[in-house]
């Protein structure tokens, strides 16, 4: 079985279906690709060069931008990555002050 799957044809990242081991090599896009780190399952390995400001495309979507340089292979998650997610609501106090 395979470790890793791409959820849609636009996607630059693949998600870890089966633990990796930290000094794994797997077959990413026809090439043995050392695996650094250990990667739990649901997370995300690089499958192309991603450079910093790029978008991570998930689901065929961007889900936030890599903060630095992603090698092929890497584990993408919160120390390369940040969310792009802007609300779109405000949060008002719920309180008012008084004087007493």
């Amino acid at each position: 079985m395979a470790k890793l799957i791409k959820l849609h044809p636009l996607d630059n990242v693949l998600i870890v279906v089966e633990e990796i081991a930290a000094g794994e090599r797997l077959l990413i896009n026809d090439s043995m690709v050392y695996i650094p780190d250990a990667i739990a399952i649901g997370h995300k390995v690089a499958e192309v060069f991603i450079e910093a400001g790029d978008k991570i495309i998930k689901y065929g979507v961007s889900i936030g931008s890599a903060t630095t340089k992603i090698a092929i292979g890497m584990h993408v998650h919160l120390h390369n990555m940040k969310s792009d997610y802007i609300p779109t609501y405000t949060i008002e106090k719920s309180f008012r002050e008084t004087n007493d």
